[in-house]
C-alpha cells in the first residue's frame, strides 16, 4: 500500500470532520513542468492542458512554469486569461461562435477542426489575422494508449484525405494565417520510447505536408498523452523520451509544441475521504466513504481500482465501540445510491477504522473536473492548496 507525504496527511487531519478533500501540491506541479521541460528538444514549446485540472490555483501555479495554456471551451479561456497565460491555443471539436469571437479577442491561436469552423472562424475574425492550425486525423499515426483520437473514426479533426481542400480554404478566407498542424493522436501513453518516434515521425509528416501543400510551417503542435499508471510500477519515462527525442531536427523557423495535461497534475493531487461505515454483505467487508465517484470519477469511468493509503485518525467522540478490520481485504464504495459508486475493489488493509482517512494517490488530472458532482447534492470536497 503507498504511503501519504507527511505534509498532504498534515493538511488532510487539519480538515474538519467528515473528511473529505482533494490536496493540490504546488511544489510537486512546478518539479514535474521542469522535469517535462528538460526532456524537450530545446525551443520546444511546452503548453498545460487545462481539461486535466481546471482548479484556479493549479492554473495559475502551471502558467507560472510552462509556456502557455490549452483550452477548448470558453470557460477555460477565461480561466487561462485570468491566470495570465503568456499563450493561449484553443482547442476542441465543437466550437461555438462566441468561443470562435472570444478566442480572436484574446489573440489565442486557435486548433481548427473542420472546414465549417473554418468559415465562422473567419466571419469573427475580420481582418485580425488570427493564427490557425488544422487539426488533422490522420490516416497512419498510431500510438497505444487508453483513448485514440486519430486513425480510427472519431469526431476529431480533418479526416487526412481532405487536408488539402481544407488548407486551400484556409488560405482563401480573409483574417486567417494559417501557420501549421495539430497532430494529438492518443491519451494515456506510457511508451516514451514510442512516443518519441511518433513526435519524430509527426514532424516529418508535417514538413512534407506542409511543402507539398504550399503550406508555410511556422507551428507543429504533436499533442499531448504522456500516461500515468494507476494501478501498477510502470511509469512514462522522460529519460528515455529525452534520448528519443534528441535525435529529432525541428527546421529553422518551426515551433515543436506539446499539450501534456494529465502528466503535469497528477502526481500532485491527492483525494481523501472519511471511512463512515464499515459492513460485510454477502462475504465481502465493504468500507463506506463520505465522498465517492461523484468527486473521483475516473476509476469508475476507466474500470479499475484505484491504489488507496491510510491516514490514521485517533480520535473517536461516540460512546460506542469503535468498528474495525484487520489484516482483510475491503471494497471501496461512496455515498451514492448506486452500486457503481465504487473506487477500489479487494483492497488489502492490515488494520482500518470508522473515522480512518482513505487517501487516493495520482488524483490531480481527470479528477474532480470530469465527476458528477450534483448527483445527490453532497457537499463538494475542501480543496486544500499546499507548497507554492
Amino acid at each position: 500500500m503507498s504511503t501519504v507525504p507527511p505534509a498532504v496527511a498534515a493538511a488532510l487531519l487539519a480538515q474538519p470532520h467528515p473528511v473529505c478533500a482533494y490536496v493540490y501540491d504546488l511544489d510537486a506541479l512546478r518539479r514535474t513542468a521542469a522535469a517535462v521541460r528538460a526532456a524537450l528538444p530545446t525551443g520546444a514549446l511546452l503548453l498545460y492542458a487545462v481539461k486535466a485540472n481546471g482548479d484556479p490555483k493549479v492554473v495559475a501555479a502551471l502558467a507560472r512554469h510552462v509556456d502557455g495554456l490549452e483550452v477548448a471551451s470558453g470557460g477555460e479561456l477565461s480561466l487561462a486569461a485570468s491566470a495570465g497565460a503568456a499563450e493561449v491555443v484553443f482547442g476542441g471539436p465543437a466550437k461555438t461562435d462566441a468561443e470562435l469571437a472570444a478566442a480572436v479577442t484574446a489573440g489565442a491561436l486557435v486548433h481548427v477542426e473542420s472546414p465549417h469552423e473554418l468559415r465562422r472562424l473567419a466571419l469573427m475574425a475580420g481582418d485580425t489575422g488570427v493564427r490557425v492550425a488544422l487539426r488533422v486525423n490522420r490516416a497512419g499515426a498510431g500510438l497505444a494508449g487508453t483513448h485514440r483520437m486519430t486513425g480510427v473514426p472519431t469526431p476529431f479533426g480533418i479526416d487526412e484525405v481532405a487536408l488539402a481542400e481544407a488548407v486551400t480554404l484556409a488560405r482563401d478566407l480573409p483574417g486567417l494565417r494559417l501557420v501549421g498542424f495539430h497532430l494529438h493522436a492518443v491519451s494515456n501513453n506510457l511508451d516514451a520510447v514510442a512516443h518519441a518516434a511518433y513526435v519524430a515521425d509527426a514532424l516529418d509528416w508535417s514538413v512534407a505536408t506542409a511543402r507539398r501543400l504550399g503550406v508555410p510551417l511556422e507551428y507543429v503542435n504533436v499533442g499531448g498523452g504522456f500516461g500515468v499508471d494507476y494501478t501498477g510500477d510502470k511509469r512514462f519515462d522522460l529519460d528515455a523520451l529525452r534520448a528519443g527525442l534528441a535525435a529529432v531536427q525541428v527546421p529553422a523557423g518551426v515551433t515543436l509544441a506539446f499539450e501534456p495535461g494529465r502528466f503535469l497534475v497528477a502526481s500532485a493531487g491527492w483525494y481523501a475521504a472519511e471511512v463512515l461505515d464499515l459492513k460485510r454483505t454477502h462475504g465481502r467487508w465493504f468500507a463506506v466513504l463520505r465522498g465517492g465517484t461523484h468527486h473521483f470519477r475516473l476509476p469508475a469511468a476507466w474500470g479499475y481500482s484505484h491504489p488507496a493509503a491510510i491516514v490514521p485518525v485517533d480520535g473517536w467522540s461516540y460512546p460506542f465501540p469503535r468498528p474495525e478490520v484487520r489484516h482483510t481485504a475491503v471494497d471501496v464504495a461512496g455515498e451514492l445510491c448506486t452500486p457503481r459508486d465504487v473506487l477500489a475493489r479487494d483492497l488489502p488493509v492490515d488494520r482500518l477504522r470508522v473515522g480512518d482517512l482513505l487517501v487516493f494517490a495520482n488524483a490531480g488530472g481527470y479528477g474532480w473536473d470530469i465527476s458528477h458532482h450534483d448527483f445527490l447534492r453532497h457537499p463538494y470536497p475542501q480543496v486544500v492548496v499546499i507548497g507554492g
